[in-house]
This record gives C-alpha cells, structure tokens and sequence, in this order.
C-alpha cells in the first residue's frame, strides 16, 4: 500500500527543509501560467471573492497565493484582499471568502496554538455562510489546524492539528486518484473538465461530523502526526491512523456553501528552498490541481454550469 501512495520523498526533500527551517524561502512562482479552458465570466466582471489578510495569514493574494488570485482572474473573477476582522459588513458584497492557513500569532509554532479568529468573526463568518455566502477553508499542517479549529467546528468540521504523512512518518507528495477511490466522483472532479488525480504537499487531515460531501479522502496508507513543535519528530510523536479521515470536503450550511481543504500548497504555485524546486499547481504530478480550484470556486458560487450560448444577432 505505501508504493501506492506515491510519496515523491526525494522531489520535496528541499522544500520540507526549507519549510521548516526558514519559511521565506518559499515563494510564489510568478512564471507559472496554467491552461484551463475557456473562462467563465468576461474580464473584471466575475464574482467577488475576498481573500483573507487579516490574520496574520501564510499565504496572500500578493504573495505565495499569487498565482491563485491570478487563476480566478483569468476566469473572470474579481479578486481582492479582505483586511482586519470579520464583520457582517466588510463580508457583505463577497461571493467567496477565500482563507489560507490564517494564524493567531508570530510566535514560535508550538502547542498550544492560539486561535486566528475570535468567536464574534467565527460567529459573523457562520451567519455570512448561512445567509448565502460561500468559504473556502483551507488550512495546511500544525499550527494552521490549531489556529483555524473554532471556524471549522462552526461548520463540523473537526481539523488535526499534526502532519499527513504515510505509516513511517514520511512526508512529500501524495497522490489522489479516482481509480482508488481517494479522489472522489463528485460534483468538483464532474465539473467543466473530469479530473482523475490530485496532488497534495503535505497538510491535515480532519473528520466530518456533519453532512458534507468529500473530495480527498485518506486510507491506510496514512498517518498523522502529532508534534509539540512543528517539524520536530521522535518517537515519541503521537501518530494517529489516516484511514477515513479527509484532505477535501464539501459543505452546504442554509443558503450556502463551504469548501474545507486540508493542504494549501496544492492550491499555489512555489519555489521553495536554495534551487527553487516547484510546490504546488507547478509540479507535473499536480497538473489537474489548477482545474480542481476553478471548479470548487465555480461551485461555491453556484457557478458551476457552463453559461448559456449567446444567439448571434443580425436580421433574418
């Protein structure tokens, strides 16, 4: 079974050094420029998606989630950063919140892990959602599940707060595929083009305690770990079994809709470590992980279904 899971060790070796020893060093790749069909909505007049700012986030619209914003406005959409806390009015013209591994504090990544948001803005956020609004959670390896716990519980979703590894502790790429039934067949891999294989760098992974619809789920193959201070392994690391739980899950709260994924790199493009090995939406393994983020931000804004045609005009 650990064959099977393609953990690429070697390819990210240099990234998982660089991510644990010096953060900076991971970049966006701003050459990255993937092909994913036909866009949705003409230039500029596409939904509005905010992207999350305010807290202390790894990962910016203007910095390693770069080619993520430049994705969604290639699709059309309208991109920009949501700053400060969350309130019923700065969420009120957004179609989707985008939130990537937000934080607490800048402190040392060690256990306890502070919570990045306060109970008024999960509490805000919660009734955003219900009244029609759509998120996109994502929240990568220890400390971001910590930090995120209480806005994913909103929606019962209960985040580890450790590292997705396989059954030796090792980390790297691990593949999902709809062949094994790790990549489900869903509304997001059934989307404007089938996706048959996902690559995740890494991350979490959580357990549903609602109704939801996964997209990422883990097998035997997987194992999480549980450190007091992120990257530091022994043996005595808790380490839990990865079988069930989720790296991606879809979600639908009253009038609204909720992406949870487990891993953010998948969704960015980086160069990471002395040599700028690629992470993410640029490494040929990922080749589909473009094409999964535009339909999961399709069907968070209901978008999900091809316009219609336009009739040419002229007399008869």
């Amino acid at each position: 079974m650990i064959r099977r899971l393609h953990l690429i060790v070697a390819c990210v070796a240099a990234i998982a050094v660089a991510a644990s020893a010096a953060h900076a060093q991971q970049v966006a790749d701003t050459t990255f420029r993937p092909v994913v069909g036909a866009p949705r909505f003409a230039p500029g007049e596409g939904p509005l998606v905010l992207i999350d700012e305010g807290h202390l986030n790894f990962h910016t619209m203007d910095g390693r989630y770069l080619p993520f914003a430049r994705l969604l406005e290639r699709d059309g959409w309208r991109v920009a950063p949501h700053r400060g806390r969350f309130t019923r009015e700065s969420l009120a013209q957004a179609r989707v919140l985008v939130i990537a591994n937000a934080l607490g504090d800048t402190g040392e990544w060690v256990l306890p892990t502070k919570p990045a948001f306060t109970s008024q803005e999960v509490s805000e956020v919660k009734k955003w959602v219900e009244g029609g609004g759509s998120l996109f959670l994502i929240a990568d390896h220890m400390p971001f599940p910590g930090a995120n716990e209480n806005l994913a519980k909103a929606f019962g979703v209960e985040f580890l707060n450790g590292f997705a590894g396989d059954s030796l502790g090792r980390m790297g790429i691990a593949m999902y595929r709809r062949r094994d039934g790790s990549l489900a067949d869903c509304v997001v891999t059934n989307g404007d083009e089938r996706i048959d294989s996902i690559a995740t760098f890494t991350g979490q992974g959580f357990r549903l305690k609602g109704k939801g619809t996964p997209v990422l789920t883990m097998d035997r193959r997987f194992a999480i770990l549980m450190p007091k201070v992120a990257w530091e392994f022994d043996h005595d690391t808790k380490k839990l079994p990865g079988a069930g739980l989720l790296q991606g899950v879809l979600l639908e709260r009253g009038d609204g809709r909720v992406a949870v994924f487990g891993e953010a790199a998948m969704f960015s493009a980086q160069l990471g470590g002395p040599n700028g090995a690629p992470m993410g939406m640029n490494v040929p393994l990922a080749g589909q992980n473009a094409r999964l983020a535009l339909n999961v931000m399709r069907w968070l804004a209901k978008a999900s279904a091809a316009p219609p045609a336009i009739a040419p005009s002229g007399g008869r």
